[in-house]
């Protein structure tokens, strides 16, 4: 039996605007292509586009890997936090979590726990995988922060 493996992975960044004015923007799961760069294309599998229980499709790709991400939101408060669910061949849990800092800013603060199969690199992907998913996010939470930063 093969083993897959499991990574952990929490980035943040602090965005110009207040949680409510972030969330405006982040419930729209479709626009998440328009931030995510490893986020080709989001297709709803549900009626429902927000809140608990809505599923969709993500096609996800990282250089040569293409992988359908079948995806369901499982926590959804207004302002403050977007769970899902990941059930396609890799699994896990993600979180985005929103908080007020001093001012009119957004800690935002992306968690994933992902499970990868073991011909996705088993023990080398663990090691090479989380750094370049972290820089990947890292740069997702740049792309997210320049909707509301214009340069």
């Amino acid at each position: 039996m093969y083993a897959s493996w499991v990574v952990r992975i929490t980035v943040e960044t602090e965005i110009a605007a207040p949680p409510d004015v972030v969330w405006a923007d982040i419930q729209q799961i479709s626009s998440h292509v328009e931030w995510m760069s490893d986020a080709d294309t989001i297709t709803f599998t549900s009626e429902q586009t927000q809140g608990v229980g809505a599923t969709f499709d993500c096609v996800t790709k990282i250089g040569p890997i293409r992988l359908n991400d079948k995806m369901e939101i499982t926590e959804w408060v207004e302002a403050e936090t977007l769970g899902v669910r990941h059930k396609g061949l890799v699994s896990g849990e993600g979180q985005f979590t929103l908080s007020a800092t001093d001012g009119d800013t957004t800690r935002f603060q992306w968690s994933e726990i992902l499970q990868f199969p073991w011909w996705l690199g088993a023990g080398l992907g663990e090691r090479i995988g989380k750094p370049i998913l972290e820089r990947i996010w890292q740069k997702n939470l740049q792309l997210l922060q320049s909707r509301f930063e214009p340069r």
